[in-house]
């Protein structure tokens, strides 16, 4: 299966923004580690990180398009409030699993609300880098 990963605001700054609570390995890094796992599930995976919300919402909507049948996302802040990411979940056509590396149901309150996740077809929060390998393992029972 071809999966595309999106990461939305400061997901880039991963390994030197707040380490404490979201580790210390990079995205570069996380992404070497999904795509060994991935390799060994047999699927395909490519990435994509902006800090800017039109970006994630032209790839989501590109994704079928491009042979995309999965996207595993984390839109980073756009999470609480992005309808335009929202609705470009909903018009993907394709399986959208939301994951959070903290749990954001345990967080700031603004933080405890994703009006992304209705749209998806599974939400991951709280595993650290893991729930992005816990993405790729689930997708035989989401997709269509």
């Amino acid at each position: 299966m071809r999966v595309l990963f999106l990461f939305g605001p400061n997901l880039g700054a991963l390994g030197r923004r707040e380490p404490e609570r979201y580790g210390t390995q990079t995205l570069g890094e996380i992404m070497d580690e999904v795509g060994e796992r991935a390799a060994r599930l047999g699927h395909e995976v490519l990435w994509r990180q902006s800090d800017h919300e039109g970006d994630l919402v032209g790839w989501l909507n590109g994704a079928a398009g491009e042979g995309f049948e999965a996207v595993v996302i984390n839109p980073g802040a756009l999470t609480h409030y992005s309808y335009a990411v929202r609705d470009a979940v909903e018009g993907a056509d394709i399986a959208v699993v939301e994951v959070h590396q903290t749990n954001i149901y345990a967080r700031e309150t603004f933080r405890r609300h994703s009006v992304i996740s209705a749209a998806c077809r599974a939400s991951i929060a709280g595993a650290g880098a893991g729930g992005y390998h816990v993405a790729l393992e689930a997708l035989p029972w989401i997709t269509d």
